[in-house]
């Protein structure tokens, strides 16, 4: 090997031990067999020049680039440009390279950003070849406010160089261009990859993305205080939202709602009938009724394992279609740390024709939630008992109405509140009195509350009575 380093300023020549030498992107690493020479190397930090003359000069790259800055900031928009910098013409002009896979000038531009324009809400580091985001990390404590992080067209080959960002509370990524973009086997693993690091993420490469499921939490490590009725309007929300989308035809979504470590089981009632004859049949072969069985193995194997084993359960189970009408929710056990509800009503199951099965069952579901970041609830165990519904239960499914919106005292609104309350009456059609009903339901959000709106009544799950004035 032909390639040697000189040391500035000092009265040494030396030559790598080849065996150990390598190259990665724009780093080289190699051994020495001197021990003065490693003393030379030590005391010349950052004065070491290659056979084409680089030396690294980062105090005069950050003031450097600290007088340019600002030519690719924009101020209204609280946004830096940084795109393709390297082969920025201003720059190029001046002699400057800026060079963000480079370990000492990435993190020179994040000190810049720290000192400056900590406001920054928007950041562009696509084309400029990164491929490891460790120096990224400060952003989580230096740019708190940061909600879109541009990353495309770049070399980040892992997903897991995402963790190194997972403080950070983006609403908008992008990352379309990079090799880890191949990874994936669908564009639905793809997304909740990047949602179990960033759950508030609501457009992905441009697209926009379903809203993630859960009601929003303030603290990553508490459920809010919430009593009655309020507590358990917010669960209708949550559960109107789950089924919504397990009724869907795609359960792949509830990905999104799982920890990373649930467990799940179902249960049907215990007989001593041939289940073939049955039309619990579908569901009698994954029955962990502990009555039944009494192989301890078996029982293991029957209980779903980790999120993505218990979303591909759901999926192998029959199509569905959920009387929301019927739906009930009891709050079991309610901590800081903890929250366990049941939800019980009645489904039909759905054919391939997209008709409904004669037979119509009940069942009863106990989620055990906890605090998903800073997002809401995320599912940590999931017990379904299924069996067939009663004659009572059969004769009121599917036909009875929503439930009215309760008449119970409501407070008095702020005059904002009665100005959204107007404003989605005439864009719904509703009367105020379910306006008032859906813009409560999602916290007097206005958008979310459309879009929920929009969603239930191309499904047909709005009453009549909620549009008469």
């Amino acid at each position: 090997m032909e390639s040697v380093f000189v040391c500035m300023n000092v009265d040494y020549v030396f030559l790598p031990l080849s065996a150990q030498y390598h190259v990665d992107h724009n780093r080289v690493h190699f051994y020495v067999d001197d021990s003065s020479v490693v003393s030379a190397l030590q005391k010349c930090s950052h004065k070491i020049t290659d056979t084409d003359g680089y030396k690294d000069k980062t105090p005069h790259f950050r003031n450097s680039i600290n007088m340019n800055l600002f030519y690719y900031y924009y101020y209204l928009l609280l946004t830096l440009d940084l795109n393709n910098i390297l082969t920025d013409p201003d720059l190029v002009s001046q002699n400057i390279q800026v060079v963000l896979n480079r370990k000492t000038n990435m993190e020179a531009v994040i000190k810049i950003i720290e000192q400056n324009i900590p406001e920054l809400t928007c950041l562009n580091l696509s084309n400029n070849r990164i491929h490891k985001l460790d120096e990224l990390a400060e952003l989580v404590t230096k740019v708190p406010n940061l909600k879109t992080l541009n990353l495309s067209h770049n070399e980040l080959k892992s997903d897991r160089e995402l963790d190194k960002l997972k403080g950070l509370k983006l609403v908008e990524l992008w990352l379309t261009k990079n090799p880890l973009c191949d990874l994936f086997k669908d564009h639905a693993s793809y997304i909740s990859a990047v949602r179990q690091r960033f759950p508030r993420i609501l457009k992905l490469d441009g697209d926009d993305l379903p809203p993630p499921i859960g009601f929003d939490v303030e603290t990553p490590t508490t459920i809010p205080p919430c009593k009655g009725q309020t507590q358990k309007d917010l669960l209708k929300l949550l559960y109107c939202r789950y089924y919504s989308i397990y009724d869907s035809g795609d359960r792949q979504p509830l990905l999104d709602a799982y920890h990373d470590g649930a467990s799940l089981s179902l249960t049907t009632p215990y007989s001593t009938q041939n289940p073939s004859r049955s039309s619990l049949g579908e569901y009698h072969k994954d029955s962990r009724n502990l009555k039944r069985l009494k192989d301890s193995t078996i029982r293991f194997r029957l209980l779903k394992h980790t999120r993505l084993n218990v979303v591909a359960f759901l999926n192998e189970l029959p199509k569905t279609q959920h009387d929301i009408a019927s739906l009930n929710v009891d709050v079991n056990t309610y901590t800081n740390t903890l929250l366990s509800f049941t939800v019980s009503g009645v489904f039909k199951e759905v054919a391939v024709d997209g008709k409904s099965r004669e037979s119509t069952m009940a069942f009863s579901r106990v989620f055990i939630t906890v605090p998903a970041g800073s997002t809401g609830l995320c599912i940590v165990n999931d017990q379904l008992f299924i069996r067939m519904a009663t004659t009572e239960e059969i004769r009121r499914a599917f036909v009875a109405p929503a439930p009215t919106p309760s008449s119970s005292p409501v407070p008095t609104l702020t005059a904002p509140q009665q100005e959204m309350l107007t404003a989605f009456s005439l864009k719904s059609g509703m009367n105020l009195e379910w306006s008032q009903k859906c813009l409560q339901d999602n916290e007097w959000d206005f958008n979310r509350a459309a879009q929920i709106f929009t969603q239930l009544k191309t499904e047909g799950k709005i009453p009549d009575v909620a549009f008469i004035k």
